[in-house]
């Protein structure tokens, strides 16, 4: 079913000492769509907050999801599209990075939007920018993403608007890319090689605490132009965080130091073994070679709380995962321009090839779209399950996102929201889903669910949309035309049977 659950929202700030501060005008937060500013914003709209978000893109279901809030569409490498965006802000928050570009590509783009960003609120006049950045010892080499981290941070800062700027190691959530390899490994593996880097010390911070200290630094005055580190109440090594993981999964797991450190080598292994692709995977680990420790705890003084540890922090990421209550997810924002890709209304001449399958039945459009919104994840497709996993193993193999992304949500689903590997184009309520491919294809394509309403009987439809010229593209479509009824015509009547 169509995710209501906006309005149901854990917010982590209700115990935070810090106060609403009806001076400050509308606030702006950049990367709303992503895992930190999909969280960030209910905070600041609960705390009676002005908000404006900034999107590349507009989707019909950000009404749903951002009640009470502006929508500016806006692009960090345009320079006059973020003028309009900071046109009448006060406050904005940079949460923007392009980590999901992969570790060869995300160092120009974010300091190219940095600058951007810096010269756009300096003519638009706004009064202070909030920054999240990584943590890391600046006077000890550091990897090239947290190097960038502290690089865009710089940028920010050679403008005249006061710049506060958070430094966070990993950060421990349901939902965040880091913890669901932390768990997936530990949950797949017994027996897990610990490279040099697995030694090093980090201090993980749980996600409610980033946020706290988001909405604790705007509203207090003292933490203007100044930058803090932040991070959880415990310093522990990446090994320590794996056993830690798998003593409260009670998994006996055998760890073994082993000598080399190949990065590239270990993201490889581990995207095959989790949801979270190699490009993402090999920046997170590049930043385990560097110890990262919060060097100062000022910020304790001003936002005053008491910091969640790394084993309450994965606790909470596993029961927020129980109760089906994953609000934002690292797949919100992967691929790289998923929001800017070709819609299927936007083809000029309609697609090239189409193949349409459908039933009738006297169930309920209720009870069938309820069924649709069902598919995928953990459950499978219903029928031929191992067909769709064998084209996701592909996919990831090539370095696609394959089908072990999964879902958000076991029983709620939004536009932009992941299905394996189709993301939600179109959405509407007891009548229509259009997923839209996003895994490795010479060509584009889609799949879309309609229920059509004939007298006392509803029509079940699902229709296969792909859109190509080349030749391969051609002959990958007439290859795989053969499966086609087998899997889609046996899909929807399993959609119609578990109805």
């Amino acid at each position: 079913m169509v995710d209501q659950s906006s309005d149901k929202i854990d917010l982590f700030c209700s115990d935070l000492p810090t106060r609403f501060q009806p001076n400050i005008g509308k606030i702006l937060v950049t990367g709303a769509s992503g895992y930190i500013g999909g969280r960030l914003v209910p905070e600041l709209l609960a705390r009676g907050y002005k908000v404006r978000v900034m999107v590349r893109a507009i989707y019909s279901g950000y009404d749903a999801l951002w009640p009470n809030t502006e929508v500016a569409v806006a692009d960090a490498q345009d320079i006059n599209g973020l003028k309009m965006a900071l046109d009448g802000i006060d406050t904005a928050y940079y949460l923007i990075h392009s980590l999901r570009l992969g570790p060869k590509k995300f160092e120009s783009a974010d300091i190219k939007a940095a600058r951007n960003f810096r010269t756009a609120a300096e003519e638009m006049r706004i009064k202070r920018i909030i920054y999240l950045g990584g943590l890391g010892d600046i006077r000890s080499p550091l990897s090239s993403h947290l190097r960038n981290r502290a690089e865009v941070a710089e940028e920010l800062q050679r403008g005249k608007v006061p710049v506060t700027i958070l430094r966070a190691a990993i950060i421990v959530g349901s939902g965040s890319a880091s913890y669901e390899i932390i768990q997936h490994l530990v949950r797949k593996l017994r027996i897990i090689l610990i490279p040099r880097w697995g030694k090093n010390r980090c201090q993980p911070i749980a996600i409610r605490d980033v946020i706290k200290y988001l909405v604790g630094t705007l509203e207090t005055p003292e933490t203007i132009g100044k930058a803090f580190d932040i991070g959880g109440s415990g310093i522990l090594t990446y090994e320590t965080m794996l056993k830690t993981l798998g003593e409260v999964l009670q998994k006996k797991i055998i760890f073994m130091s082993v000598p080399f450190s190949g990065i590239k080598l270990c993201a490889y292994g581990t995207s095959l073994l989790t949801p979270v692709p190699a490009s993402i995977t090999e920046c997170l680990m590049e930043g385990l070679r560097s110890e990262v420790v919060c060097q100062d705890d000022t910020i304790k003084s001003l936002v005053p709380f008491q910091p969640l540890s790394y084993k309450e922090a994965i606790v909470r990421a596993m029961s927020r995962e129980d109760q089906d209550r994953v609000y934002t997810r690292w797949s919100d924002a992967y691929p790289s321009a998923h929001e800017l890709a070709l819609k299927l209304h936007e083809l000029k001449e309609g697609p090239a090839y189409i193949t349409s399958y459908s039933l009738t039945t006297r169930k309920s459009a209720p009870s069938l779209f309820n069924s649709i919104c069902k598919i995928g994840g953990r459950k499978g497709w219903f029928h031929s399950n191992w067909m769709w996993r064998l084209r996701g193993g592909i996919d990831r193999l090539l370095l696609g996102v394959g089908s072990a992304r999964g879902r958000r949500s076991r029983s709620n689903i939004k536009v932009n929201d992941v299905i394996d590997f189709w993301r939600i184009e179109d959405l509407q309520d007891n009548k229509k889903l259009l997923l839209r491919a996003e895994m490795k294809l010479p060509g584009r394509a889609w799949l879309e669910f309609n229920i059509i309403e004939e007298g006392d009987k509803r029509r079940l439809n699902t229709t296969a949309y792909y859109d190509t010229h080349s030749l391969l593209g051609k002959t990958y479509w007439y290859m795989c035309l053969p499966f086609h009824h087998f899997i889609f015509q046996n899909l929807i009547k399993e959609i119609e049977r578990r109805s």
